[in-house]
């Protein structure tokens, strides 16, 4: 049996490194400088990370108005930062100078944003992108909420207020975002339906949807329903699509979504569907608005900590893939549309 190389550690660490824009094929295992803590941040030894559509995207510099609206996180030829990832889970090694809410052995989860670096065996956090990990859940499980699970709590939270009885649509409840948003609208007593592909029907019912609409079967933009938000996810539908399924005084809330083009990078991409509604929201009696520039906090992370210990929230899972695979795991991701979360261990 051939055996593969293994790559060997003395003062440095392992870590998937981009240099350039473009394909997964980009992404390399490589040995670099361990990282230190600077004066409000801790180092983290990385047990598991997660894998979102942002990495996608700023991996191939994707859409190209991202790298002009996102000059922190996009470069002209190359992202601004080396290494990948920004969920993720672990083991506090070290703190920096001014930090006092976590200590050496602590369990954490959260978000470093536009920091990255995430795919790696350390990282160092903000302290107010961290929290202690919910005590119930396992590192990978715990990797699996950050990005995902505070999209879906601001969004419903924050933008839409969501209140018991309300009705919503999630179109692409069966994604990252989408699983957790289920779960947490209905939490707050909405009334939910989920749009999703067939294969994925069985899960987003298990999360809690009161109704399932299986877009290869049924258009929730012609059945004649009418929803007091649409939390558009995928930004696959025209506005006009999105604005028909809403009650008349009706919330669209867009996040995200976007689609890969066999490694072309878009023009827009999903940022055209957000430049429209905030363009259209000034004649229209719907609210339209977006969640560009959401960064999760410490704060996001307590509050999903306390519905995932009362059992009212799981991340769901869809695959695990180690560090060294990476460049699979984004893959699979960006191309066979995965669904759930997909998660590395390290």
């Amino acid at each position: 049996m051939k055996r593969r190389p293994v790559l060997v550690t003395i003062d440095g660490m392992k870590a998937i490194v981009q240099d350039r824009y473009g394909s997964s094929d980009n992404l390399v295992l490589r040995e670099v400088d361990k990282p230190a803590p600077a004066e409000g941040e801790v180092l983290v030894r990385v047990h598991a990370a997660a894998v979102n559509a942002r990495d996608w995207h700023v991996m191939r510099g994707d859409p190209y108005l991202a790298r002009l609206a996102m000059p922190s996180v996009f470069g002209i030829s190359g992202p601004k930062r080396r290494i990948r990832g920004s969920d993720v889970a672990g083991r506090v090694e070290a703190v920096g100078a001014g930090v006092a809410r976590f200590h050496p052995g602590d369990e954490v989860y959260g978000d470093v944003c536009d920091l990255d670096g995430a795919f790696a065996e350390y990282v160092c956090v903000p302290q107010g992108k961290l929290e202690h990990k919910p005590s119930n859940l396992t590192f990978e499980q715990a990797a699996a909420v950050p990005l995902a699970g505070c999209t879906a709590l601001v969004g419903l939270r924050d933008f839409a207020r969501v209140t018991a009885g309300q009705r919503l649509l999630i179109n692409g409840a069966s994604g990252g975002v989408g699983t957790f948003a289920v779960q947490i609208a209905k939490a707050f007593g909405a009334d939910v339906t989920g749009v999703c592909g067939t294969r994925n029907v069985d899960l987003v019912r298990s999360l809690g949807a009161d109704r399932v609409v299986d877009y290869t079967q049924a258009d929730f933009a012609r059945d004649g329903q009418r929803y007091d938000m649409v939390f558009d996810l995928v930004a696959n539908r025209s506005l006009s699509d999105l604005r028909r399924a809403l009650t008349p005084t009706g919330l669209l809330l867009l996040s995200g979504g976007g689609v890969s083009r066999n490694g072309r990078p878009h023009v827009t991409g999903p940022m055209g569907l957000q430049i429209k509604a905030q363009v259209a929201a000034r004649f229209v009696r719907h609210r339209l608005t977006t969640l560009m520039g959401m960064t999760p906090r410490a704060e996001h992370l307590a509050e999903l900590r306390g519905l995932i210990e009362s059992g009212k929230v799981t991340p769901a899972i869809d695959r695990t893939f180690t560090l060294a695979e990476v460049p699979a795991a984004i893959r699979y991701l960006e191309v066979e549309h995965a669904r759930a979360k997909v998660v590395i261990t390290v």
